[in-house]
C-alpha cells in the first residue's frame, strides 16, 4: 500500500508530465533518421509487416498495427515472442519483412531471442527502444530511439507515449502521409494540453470499483488496452479492454447497475456507433465515463475533457497522456504506490 503523501508528486506523475517535451524533442532529433528509415522500408515494399513486444510495448505495437494498416495499407501481424524464443519456429516467410521490435529496455531475454530468431530467418529488425546501448539495438537493422530519458517508475508512461510518437513518425514517413507528417508538428502542444486536462473527477466513481470495462476502437483500442493494464498494475482494479464494436457480442451481458465503463472515443470514422453503444450501457445503469466528441458521449455520466480539433492519431495519443493523470490519482486514492506495483519489475525477464 502507498506511503506517498497525496500532496507529494509520484515519479509516475513527474515522468508522465515530461512526455510532451520529450516527444517534441524526439521528433526533432529523429527527423533525418526516420526519413531514411521510411525510404528504406518503402523501397523494401514488403507484403506485410510484423510487431514483436510484450506488456505496454505490445499495446504500442497494436497502435503501430492500426497505423500501418490504415495509413500505409500494409497488413501487420503480431508475432508472439515465444514462437522464436521457445519454439524456434519463426517462419522463413519473414525474409525481407520488417519486424518492429518494441522495448523500453531492450533487454528482455524472450524478446531478444525472438528478434534474433527472426533475423536469422531474414527479417529486417526495426528496434524502437529507449536504451540505444541495449542488446536489442545492437542486433537490429534499423534503430529508432524513443528519447524518453530515464524512467524509474515501474509503471511506464513517458516511454509509452514517446513510443507511440515514434511509431507515428515512422509510419508517416514510410507512407508519405502528408497530413500525418504535418500533424506531428503540433505534438508537443497537443500533449501539453492533454497533460493539463483534469481527468481526476473520474476517481470518485472508480475508487471502490472491483472491475470495469475500458472501451476504444480504431486508434483508441490500443489506448484502452494500455489503460486497462495500468488500472490493474497501479490501482489493483480488474479492468478489461474491448472494442466498442465487439463488446456487445457477449461481454456486455456482464455489465449492470453501477458498474463503471470508461470509453475512449476515437476521433475518426471509428466513432460510428459509439453514441448508441454508450446509450446501451447507460440504459443498463452503468456509470459511463467517456472522452471523445461531445455528441458521441452525450449520454455519459461523466464527460472527460478531450481535444477534438486535432488529427485522430494525435488525439488518441493525447488521451493516454490525460489518462495517466487519472491512473496516478486513482492509485493513490485506493491506497497503492503507483511507482512500485506489487510483484512487478522494470525489466521483465521472461524466458
Amino acid at each position: 500500500m502507498s506511503s506517498i503523501p497525496p500532496e507529494t508528486p509520484t515519479r509516475m506523475a513527474l515522468e508522465a508530465a515530461e512526455a510532451p517535451e520529450r516527444a517534441a524533442r524526439q521528433l526533432a532529433l529523429n527527423a533525418g533518421l526516420v526519413r531514411d528509415a521510411g525510404r528504406r522500408l518503402r523501397e523494401l515494399a514488403p507484403p506485410f509487416a510484423a510487431t514483436l513486444a510484450r506488456g505496454s510495448s505490445d499495446h504500442a505495437a497494436a497502435f503501430g498495427k492500426v497505423l500501418l494498416e490504415t495509413h500505409a495499407r500494409i497488413p501487420t501481424l503480431s508475432h508472439a515472442p515465444s514462437i522464436g524464443s521457445l519454439y524456434h519456429a519463426t517462419s522463413p516467410r519473414f525474409r525481407g519483412v520488417p519486424m518492429l521490435a518494441i522495448s523500453q529496455s531492450g533487454r528482455s531475454p524472450d524478446l531478444l531471442a525472438a528478434a534474433g530468431d527472426a533475423k536469422a530467418q531474414g527479417a529486417v529488425v526495426v528496434a524502437l527502444v529507449n536504451d540505444t546501448g541495449s542488446p536489442l539495438a545492437d542486433l537490429a537493422d534499423i534503430v529508432i530511439p524513443v528519447h524518453a530519458g530515464a524512467e524509474t517508475s515501474v509503471a511506464a508512461t513517458k516511454s509509452f507515449i514517446c513510443t507511440l510518437v515514434a511509431l507515428t513518425h515512422l509510419v508517416a514517413e514510410w507512407s508519405q502521409d502528408g497530413a500525418l507528417l504535418h500533424a506531428l508538428d503540433a505534438t508537443g502542444d497537443i500533449l501539453g494540453q492533454a497533460a493539463a486536462a483534469d481527468w481526476t473527477p473520474a476517481v470518485a466513481p472508480l475508487q471502490s470499483a472491483r472491475d470495469m470495462f475500458v472501451l476504444g476502437r480504431g486508434p483508441t483500442l490500443p489506448i484502452a488496452g494500455e489503460a486497462a493494464l495500468k488500472f490493474k498494475e497501479t490501482c489493483g482494479l480488474h479492468a478489461e479492454a474491448f472494442s466498442s464494436a465487439e463488446v456487445a457480442h457477449g461481454p456486455m451481458t456482464l455489465v449492470g447497475a453501477g458498474d463503471p465503463v470508461l470509453a475512449l472515443g476515437p476521433l475518426d470514422v471509428a466513432r460510428a456507433g459509439l453514441r448508441e453503444r454508450l446509450a446501451d450501457f447507460t440504459a443498463r445503469g452503468a456509470a459511463v465515463i467517456a472522452s471523445g466528441h461531445p455528441e458521441d458521449i452525450a449520454d455519459a455520466s461523466l464527460a472527460l475533457p478531450t481535444q477534438t480539433n486535432v488529427h485522430p492519431v494525435l488525439g488518441a495519443i493525447a488521451q493516454v497522456q490525460s489518462f495517466y493523470g487519472l491512473a496516478n490519482a486513482l492509485s493513490l486514492a485506493r491506497g497503492y504506490d503507483p511507482d512500485r506495483p506489487p510483484h512487478l519489475n522494470k525489466v521483465t525477464r521472461t524466458l
